[in-house]
């Protein structure tokens, strides 16, 4: 299954909502790439196994099933979520971008490719259909996080 919507960062039509920059956007998607938990309901732990300038390698242990993933990123732009498949968990991948088509006017543009066959009228369609919203209402949910790092940061 392959999925990809955009998420609005900044209304820039509502004087009352805060605007955050690309600079604060990216930090909390960093945050998520160093310690997921405030991220990912349910997840115990995450250790960084390997390090780079611009590639980690992350266990995240979810209690009953650990996954491996390798965290790849591009400064300012996008973060990349590779997991790899196991027993309990089929991988797949995950991408994020940041999207400026006019200044401030920010997006997070997420992508995911899945294993998850997509037969049109199927029961695995369906089921695609459920994650499909679970993923969406997950990134909505990372925005909130991200908007609760940026304000905590602020000098006030």
């Amino acid at each position: 299954m392959k999925f990809e919507h955009l998420v609005e960062v900044n209304d820039l039509s509502n004087r009352d909502a805060a605007v955050l920059s690309r600079e604060e956007i990216w930090f909390g998607l960093l945050c998520r790439a160093e310690d997921a938990r405030a991220f990912l309901p349910g997840l115990e732990s995450c250790t960084i196994i390997e390090r780079s300038t611009d590639e980690l390698v992350r266990e995240l242990n979810f209690g009953a099933a650990v996954i491996r993933d390798r965290v790849r990123l591009r400064e300012l732009e996008w973060i990349c979520f590779e997991s790899e498949a196991t027993a309990e968990h089929a991988g797949g991948s995950l991408t994020i971008s940041i999207e400026e088509p006019e200044p401030n006017l920010l997006f997070l543009r997420f992508r995911y490719a899945t294993s998850l066959p997509e037969m049109p009228g199927s029961e695995d369609a369906q089921y695609a259909d459920i994650v499909r919203s679970a993923y969406h209402q997950s990134d909505l949910d990372t925005l909130k996080v991200i908007r609760m790092i940026a304000e905590s940061g602020r000098l006030q």
